[in-house]
């Protein structure tokens, strides 16, 4: 039985979820199980391991996703406790270590401004776009990801390359800069000696030996195993190698090549000799009978590592350095008995391959389903390969693969010996010789039992100075029954000899070398110099563990917790990844309308009819304002057709709901959004000619905003309602609410200040749309006194004073006009991708954005989340409906969560901790703050400020909003309230249009 759980927007590395499915897997219960994230890649290993499930099939590539086969549904809720125990043990471990995390690039150089180096170790799949990104920032790149093309190989090399940087990898296993571990490493003495190495395990046995013979590192470039490509052509070879030239701490260049093309191989070798330092090389898979000119070429890691050393100190290099074994077979093994290798590291196999095969004249090695040899009975396998480590750990990190493969081989009759490495280091298993160990001596033991001879030959690559204690590590494999020697070399010689074969190498003199091109030796850039001759300050894009060793050894790190742009959408990947590119102009486009948002002076200063200022409900059509983007009656929900009858019977146009419904469903009645005629509207947003409505006047340039006023609570307008009481109400607004508040306004000279007033109540608790008590009684506060003063009646005076005092939400609707009127001025500037209209109908969500004007982008609403009164649940929500999404455009509403703790109830436990999350969402997706509304619980910063497409898109979060919930039938009413998502294909379909207005196809 399969069980999925699918954990949306829960984004984790991916050897974290590895070692994670390891410890599921061996909980009592789960026949297998496999944890990832929703990538396409991880599904069609899903389904190769028979896990694939619709549930995992629908992920989404930001998605973590739990598969589980068991015969017991109760076992889903261990696996979830286990779940949560470890991703929690992981977060405890990431707070104590004092790291700071960020999300985006530009959070992490505002925290590393000086960073020169970004690390990656991301899904090769999406990585190719982020390092462009890092290239374009200046950074340098060691990237640990794999599965990039060799196309973007070449192209993000070649721009490194242009741009005086150095792109290490991909798939680049280890490196030092300036002494620094970077990721699978080993710790090695500080020295003279610098690396480059197309090969992260061969950099990790040089260095290794180097170290254990007294010599010490200064730098390991890595560059990834494809360098010396005829189609990469050595670019960061070659420009390492101009570096460690120029810097002068390194006395001695080594490097280190997989089987090179043979062409660039000539070109790196023609690059040494110009060199003034005295150089080593080792291109694996060549046998050299001499040595060229300046350039001593080894045969075997462990002789590059002694040339080094014998470079470095100063000493002749020796015609041979082949020294003897401290081992002497005298019954070798028979000719059918045969030698297996079973590597974790590729290039360690690729020596135990060449030697073996060299030896037995076996055709040279392989390279085909994870095989270096594979002749005659003799394998020698590189179990990192993408085929064995396909949604599983690399066996660096995990034994298991090489466990399995340990208990195949050994239980055959034709294997004689087994050769192995045990790497240690940073970023491997924490006591890998303990895990092989007991298998080692099973297999020993199981073979003594049954007759036949069997060997384990291997090695230690590590230092004194790694985490795992090279020496404890040396002799629990020797105590386990393994022969162990002191290099990967040593121990291919030694399996050799146990087959009666005597390895030899003959002396080798130098010849001779004439440089085939005789132009000078190139400068390095500046950016090259100042890398390798200053401590790294890194950014580390994806696995949080490798920072451990960089802050160990004193560089400076930020944790940028990298996760798929746009939820893995390829094409929104394309397009942000586009706009990336002219990002300047973008922002600055985006800082002038904030500008004008932010110098915006909304005030008060009228109440009128609405046919007085919208000419629209002047024409001889009737005609009706609704919320939301444009809509059909055929189209509307129940509530804004109740509006719409209760708008019909207060204008006189019928005399029975029957009649208004008839009326409305002729097609005689035109509807225009409110958004089209300067004007916003609550909930169903319906306004008609004779309402009354507020005048905001944005006194940056005069534009004018207008809203209808708030009816209370109850049975009202703005929520579907339509009964006389509803009607009667509206009337009393139209003729003495609104002509008692329209004669006072006119005694305040200019009108009220709305901008005071909205920061004076949000450091009163308010947020401006689900609370609004505070600026409704500082709004009473300032128009009571003026009330007073005006020649009305004293009755109405008195009704009109308790409607205000008892009406909580009344500054709801004067914050929404507010926020059409900042709006409206700050649209004027049509070029920034800044959201200047959030708002709905029930039927469709829709947003503008500043450089496409009018235009609506929309999708289909969602239904609020939230409490109900009592005898109604979610079950009776109407869709989402009305402008006063335009709080939350300017910034308040739930952009504001934090400045109102008492609505969380809304939205999650209600503690303090929910608003401060949502307010830290929501700024994620914004530009700026505005400093004219600060909230004090949020330590004085001001309201998020302008909702960004860019980062609603990149990060899939959408802006959250406080609403009210109306009943979907119509005449019924609000019958909750809570908080609503906006969806995010209105802003997918904004971005397209942005990227299209721009020419980015």
């Amino acid at each position: 039985m399969l069980q999925t759980v699918v954990k949306k927007n829960s984004y984790q590395d991916s050897i974290n979820l590895m070692l994670l499915t390891n410890a599921i897997n061996a909980l009592e219960g789960v026949n297998k199980s496999q944890i990832m994230m929703g990538t396409d890649a991880n599904k069609d290993i899903f389904k190769n391991s028979g896990l694939l499930t619709p549930e995992a099939e629908a992920a989404d590539p930001s998605d973590m996703v739990i598969v589980v086969d068991s015969d017991s549904a109760d076992v889903l809720d261990l696996v979830l406790d286990k779940t949560e125990e470890f991703l929690s043990d992981l977060s405890v471990k990431h707070e104590a270590s004092g790291l700071k995390e960020v999300d985006c690039w530009d959070d992490a150089l505002e925290e590393l401004p000086d960073a020169n180096l970004a690390l990656f170790s991301t899904p090769g799949e999406y990585t190719a776009p982020e390092i462009e990104k890092a290239l374009d920032r200046g950074l340098n790149v060691f990237s640990f990801s794999d599965n990039i093309s060799l196309e973007d190989e070449v192209r993000l090399k070649q721009k490194a390359h242009e741009k005086g940087l150095m792109l290490m990898g991909p798939d680049c296993g280890t490196g030092v800069i300036s002494s620094i571990p970077i990721a699978f490493t080993n710790v090695s003495k500080p020295g003279n000696i610098g690396i480059v190495g197309a090969s992260g395990t061969g950099i990790q046995e040089v260095a290794a030996i180097i170290d254990r013979l007294g010599g010490g590192l200064i730098h390991a470039i890595g560059t990834g195993g494809r360098d010396l490509s005829s189609e990469v052509g050595a670019i960061t070879v070659k420009d390492a190698i101009v570096g460690l030239e120029n810097h002068e701490p390194t006395d001695v260049i080594c490097v280190i090549s997989k089987p090179p093309a043979p062409a660039v191989r000539d070109e790196v070798v023609d690059l040494l000799e110009k060199c003034s330092k005295p150089v080593v090389a080792i291109f694996l898979g060549e046998k050299p009978t001499h040595h060229l000119g300046k350039v001593y070429l080894a045969h075997t890691l462990e002789e590059t590592a002694h040339i080094a050393v014998d470079l470095a100190n100063g000493n002749p290099v020796r015609k041979n350095y082949l020294e003897p074994l401290d081992f002497e077979c005298t019954n070798p093994l028979p000719e059918e008995k045969t030698v297996i290798g079973l590597y974790s590291g590729g290039t360690l196999a690729n020596e135990a391959g060449m030697l073996v095969s060299e030896a037995l004249d076996l055709g040279g090695v392989v390279k085909e389903d994870g095989y270096i040899l594979h002749a005659k009975g003799y394998d020698v396998i590189d179990l990192g390969d993408d085929i064995y480590t396909q949604g599983k750990p690399h066996p660096m990190i995990d034994p298991e693969v090489r466990i399995d493969y340990i208990r195949k081989y050994a239980s055959m009759p034709s294997t004689g010996v087994i050769l192995f490495d045990c790497m240690l280091g940073y970023g491997c298993h924490p006591d890998m010789a303990g895990a092989l160990a007991p298998i080692i001596r099973e297999q020993l033991d199981k073979a003594k039992a049954e007759g036949r001879e069997l060997y384990f030959v291997g090695s230690v690559t590590g230092t004194e100075n790694d985490p795992q204690d090279y020496h404890k590590s040396f002799q629990e494999l020797r105590d386990a029954g393994a022969i162990m020697e002191t290099s990967n070399a040593r121990a291919i010689r030694l399996a050799l000899e146990l087959k009666g074969i005597h390895f030899t190498e003959e002396d080798r003199e130098v010849v001779p070398y004439e440089v085939k091109d005789d132009s000078p030796l190139p400068e390095p850039s500046p950016q090259l110099v100042e890398l390798l001759n200053t401590t790294p300050r890194i950014i580390n894009v994806g696995v949080k563990s490798f920072n451990e060793s960089l802050r160990d050894y004193g560089a400076k790190t930020v944790q940028f917790n990298w996760k798929p742009l746009a939820g893995g959408n390829k094409r929104m990947i394309h397009l942000l990844d586009e706009l990336d590119k002219r990002r300047d102009e973008i922002d600055a486009a985006n800082e002038r309308m904030i500008a004008r948002f932010r110098e915006s002076q909304p005030f008060l200063v009228d109440v009128v009819p609405a046919k007085t200022v919208i000419p629209e409900l002047n024409r001889a059509r009737k005609t009706l304002l609704h919320a939301g983007p444009p809509i059909t009656w055929e189209n509307m929900m129940g509530p804004m057709r109740g509006s719409c009858i209760g708008a019909a019977l207060f204008e006189g146009w019928a005399n029975t709901e029957e009649e208004a419904l008839a009326l409305l469903e002729s097609g005689e009645v035109e509807f225009i959004p409110c958004h089209h005629c300067h004007a916003v509207g609550p909930m169903g947003g319906i306004t008609s000619a004779n309402m009354a409505v507020l005048v905001v006047e944005n006194k940056a340039d005069d534009t004018v905003a207008y809203c209808t006023m708030n009816e209370g609570i109850g049975k009202v307008l703005r929520f579907g309602a339509y009964s006389q009481e509803v009607v009667d109400r509206l009337h009393w607004m139209a003729d003495e609410l609104g002509p008692v508040l329209a004669k006072a306004l006119k005694l305040k000279e200019g009108g009220i200040n709305l901008s005071v007033l909205i920061a004076r109540a949000i450091t009163q608790g308010d947020e401006f749309h689900q609370r609004n008590m505070a600026a409704s009684l500082n709004f009473l506060k300032e128009v009571a006194p003026l009330i007073v003063k005006t020649d009305v009646d004293e009755d109405a005076k008195e009704r009109v004073i308790q409607f205000l005092a008892d009406t909580d939400q009344f500054f709801l609707n004067v914050m929404m006009a507010t926020g059409k009127s900042i709006v409206d001025y700050a649209r004027e500037d049509e070029e920034s991708c800044i959201v200047t209209t959030m708002t709905r109908n029930g039927y469709e969500f829709g947003v503008r954005i500043g450089a496409c004007g009018d235009e609506w982008f929309t999708a289909p609403v969602n239904t609020p989340h939230g409490l109900y009164f009592t005898g109604f649940t979610e079950d009776d929500a109407c869709p989402d409906n009305g402008d006063s999404a335009i709080c939350e455009t300017v910034g308040v509403g739930g952009m504001a969560m934090v400045a109102a703790p008492g609505v969380t109830r809304f939205v999650g436990a209600g503690g303090f901790e929910d608003a401060l999350n949502i307010s830290n969402e929501m700024e994620r997706i914004c530009v700026s703050h505005n400093p004219n509304w600060t909230i004090p619980t949020w330590d004085f910063k001001g309201t998020c400020l302008g909702i960004d497409i860019r980062k609603v898109v990149a990060t899939g979060i959408t802006p959250l909003i406080n609403t009210g919930i109306a009943h979907k039938k119509a005449g019924l009413g609000q019958v909750g309230a809570g908080t609503v998502r906006a969806p995010l294909a209105c802003f997918e379909k904004a971005l397209e249009a942005y990227c299209a207005r721009l020419g980015i196809e």
